[in-house]
């Protein structure tokens, strides 16, 4: 179950960044303190499918790293993400070191859960819309789709088979192909 806020709730990211570890995803969205829970089993498998694709399509791309969350992505000052898995863009001639290296990230995808769903559709998508992160992919597992935000979008492109990213390195775009993705993690379940 999602915990909105804390009642130690933190307003700036260097309170949030004090808060003792415990376990629980810990974001500031606009000065406002949100906390959710470890996710589902079902969250993690399609995570892993999307992370395993992803990073094949990213092989031999120098300049692009794929990472996951836990993560402390600051796009603003008060403003602190965590988004479930995204792409960054390595800066030239520097060894990426402390997440405040990190900047914008160029993909970040949020997988919905019914804790979590209000939020990555309605503050999380303005806050990287504004943030000029090039692709926000939100992923509905129940659904099985993936709603694609771009900056400067009004409303999302609905995807649901392949999905092609081209991160606009003159890499061959990645293909995902959503059936597949959520088949391999989910199995047979509706």
């Amino acid at each position: 179950m999602a915990m909105p806020i804390r009642s130690s709730a933190a307003s700036t990211i260097e309170e949030l960044l004090a808060l003792p570890e415990d376990g629980l995803r810990h974001e500031l969205l606009d000065g406002l303190h949100v906390v959710t829970p470890a996710p589902r089993l079902s969250h993690q498998a399609v995570l892993s499918q999307f992370s395993y694709v992803l990073g094949r399509g990213l092989e031999g791309g120098a300049d692009l790293v794929l990472l996951t969350s836990p993560a402390d992505i600051v796009l603003g000052p008060r403003t602190l993400v965590q988004p479930d898995l995204f792409v960054i863009r390595k800066p030239a001639n520097m060894r990426l070191a402390r997440w405040s290296d990190v900047g914008v990230p160029v993909l970040a995808i949020e997988l919905l859960s019914p804790n979590t769903a209000a939020r990555d559709r309605g503050a999380k998508r303005r806050i990287y819309q504004q943030a000029g992160v090039a692709e926000y992919w939100i992923v509905d597992l129940d659904a099985q789709l993936v709603e694609r935000w771009r900056p400067a979008d009004e409303r999302p492109e609905i995807v649901t088979d392949i999905l092609l990213w081209d991160p606009g390195t003159g890499m061959t775009p990645a293909s995902i192909d959503l059936p597949n993705v959520f088949r391999q993690a989910l199995g047979d379940q509706p």
